[in-house]
């Protein structure tokens, strides 16, 4: 006879690249997953998990379980819920991914404060700017800054993020001067490779002006922005990045923002939700926290100096 037990410890295996990680998960020893895992082949009469290869892999029949398992898990979640909701209570499991620094500056503090609220949840936050598709299709929220990505999910906007071209006032003193888009092809250019982005084309848009487009050839890049940042507040070259992660270097002067008449395409700070997802009580409420953490923007607060004037 399986139970609901069954199906979630199931569903960590099945998410999972090893038994090892599988343990990490469940908070048990690597022995008590396999004695776990044995007891519910048995119980079932076949073999749901590959153990010969060095990576986890489901048999055909543990993909059949874990599909249906989903289902079944889906379906008693989704009724959990909706008794939750009778009462209005804010009940179950919230997973949440979101990108390294944003996550770690703007959206761990909300989800303390969230936590501290509602005890009867439980959350899990992975920062990645990279999640795999099995990380995406499992989690409850995804915040993203940029265009949104997966068609298949529900996306609202949390906070307007403009994308800033700027340098240190060191490199800028010691350059040929920057008069329009085209300049920047002389210069020493920054960039953060993300996906498989385009970054070496950077486009500039004008009211009065047809769209601009350049192409930089980069002296320095890496896949982290933070670590692209500090290379322009070093006097490296010129980078474009997001308000939000440049915003209190620029009104202290570490940075200086570049062409401010033209401007570069937005990165607005969106939320992405699964189409089951969006809905529950738990989604809603820390979305609800997370929105007025950010209205207004704290990148764009009173104590910060108006960007477009430097």
């Amino acid at each position: 006879m399986l139970t609901s037990d069954d199906l979630a410890f199931f569903n960590v295996l099945a998410t999972s690249a090893s038994l090892a990680e599988s343990a990490r998960k469940l908070n048990v020893t690597p022995p008590a997953v396999t004695q776990r895992l044995n007891a519910l082949e048995a119980r079932v009469g076949v073999r749901l998990i590959d153990r010969s290869g060095r990576r986890l892999a489901l048999t055909d029949e543990g993909t059949l379980f874990a599909t249906h398992g989903a289902i079944v898990a889906d379906a008693i979640e989704t009724l959990s819920e909706a008794l939750a909701n009778r009462k209005s209570a804010v009940t179950g499991h919230l997973q949440i991914v979101a990108p390294h620094g944003f996550g770690r500056i703007h959206v761990a503090p909300v989800v303390d404060a969230f936590a501290r609220l509602h005890r009867g949840v439980t959350v899990t936050l992975d920062l990645s700017d990279h999640p795999s598709s099995r990380l995406i299709e499992s989690c409850d929220v995804i915040i993203h800054i940029g265009p949104p990505a997966p068609l298949n999910h529900v996306v609202t906007t949390l906070a307007p993020n403009r994308r800033i071209l700027c340098a240190s006032p060191g490199y800028l003193d010691e350059s040929a001067a920057i008069l329009s888009p085209s300049d920047l092809a002389q210069h020493r250019c920054l960039v953060v490779r993300e996906n498989d982005e385009d970054v070496t084309l950077w486009r500039f848009q004008q009211p009065s002006n047809d769209p601009v487009t350049v192409r930089i050839q980069p002296a320095m890049s890496s896949n982290d922005g933070a670590v692209v940042r500090e290379w322009a507040l070093a006097g490296q070259g010129i980078t474009i990045r997001s308000e939000w992660n440049v915003a209190c270097e620029l009104a202290a002067g570490q940075l200086r923002q570049i062409l401010p008449e033209w401007e570069i395409p937005s990165a607005d700070v969106v939320a992405m939700l699964g189409p089951r997802h969006g809905r529950s009580a738990r989604t809603k409420a820390f979305l609800a926290m997370l929105r007025q953490s950010l209205s207004p923007p704290p990148w764009r607060r009173s104590e910060q100096v108006d960007i477009a004037s430097k």
